[in-house]
């Protein structure tokens, strides 16, 4: 391959050195190697600073690094790769393409991974739809009392505290989906989520307005109502 002009290299503080262009041979082989040696999904910031310690004093420009991932991008797409290169929460990350899934899971052997129950899954749709929300919120929308399913999704990095609603009385935490959320279902907002209409069902009857009521897990307000409370998190056997 030959060489491609890439930024500048030298002292930025020395003027002469600074406006000097910096050429380097195979830099698509290198930006190549960064991204798939990478766990995580790497920004074009990230590829940057890690040449920049490769090679002491280069700069690379930002939209070079752009037009080799997207180079990159379309010589994956070819059916000779097992694998791809995605767009994925902001930054570049390999995947084996889906037809290859079930190969490479026998051969690491790869167990099925504890499947969230229907209310975390309920509860973690209603977050990313309309985070950043507060639990009260969902629990609004559910009907039921959230705490298990949201600690349960806090614990697997799936949800996030983002803040408090300051403008509310007692402050309640905002929750909002994680980088983690969003690497699952290779996205990179949840502006990319399928659109409500499309997967709800139609229902005949009408009930814009109607908010369900929200029925406590605390057994002392639950009591006045009804001998079990209408929690989200499963009965112990």
């Amino acid at each position: 391959m030959s060489q491609l002009e890439i930024g500048t290299f030298g002292n930025s503080d020395n003027a002469q050195f600074a406006k000097t262009q910096y050429k380097m041979d195979n830099l698509h082989q290198h930006i190549e190697a960064l991204v798939f040696s990478s766990e995580n999904a790497v920004t074009v910031s990230d590829l940057i600073g890690a040449m920049g310690k490769a090679f002491p004093g280069t700069v690379l420009d930002a939209q070079v690094v752009e037009s080799i991932l997207n180079d990159l991008q379309g010589k994956f797409k070819s059916d000779i790769y097992a694998f791809e290169l995605r767009v994925i929460g902001g930054g570049y990350q390999f995947f084996t393409k889906p037809e290859y899934h079930n190969t490479v899971a026998a051969f690491i052997g790869q167990k099925e991974k504890k499947r969230l129950s229907t209310a975390a899954l309920e509860t973690l749709s209603i977050i990313a739809y309309r985070g950043p929300i507060t639990k009260v919120e969902c629990e609004k929308i559910r009907g039921v009392d959230c705490n298990y399913s949201v600690e349960k999704l806090l614990e697997k990095e799936l949800i996030e505290i983002c803040g408090r609603l300051e403008n509310s009385v007692g402050k309640p935490i905002l929750y909002r989906v994680t980088q983690t959320f969003l690497d699952y279902f290779g996205i990179n907002s949840t502006t990319e989520l399928p659109k409500l209409k499309d997967v709800l069902p139609q229902f005949d009857d009408n009930t814009v307005g109607e908010v369900p009521e929200v029925i406590s897990d605390n057994p002392e307000i639950e009591a006045a109502s009804s001998d079990t409370p209408a929690s989200d998190e499963p009965v112990k056997e």
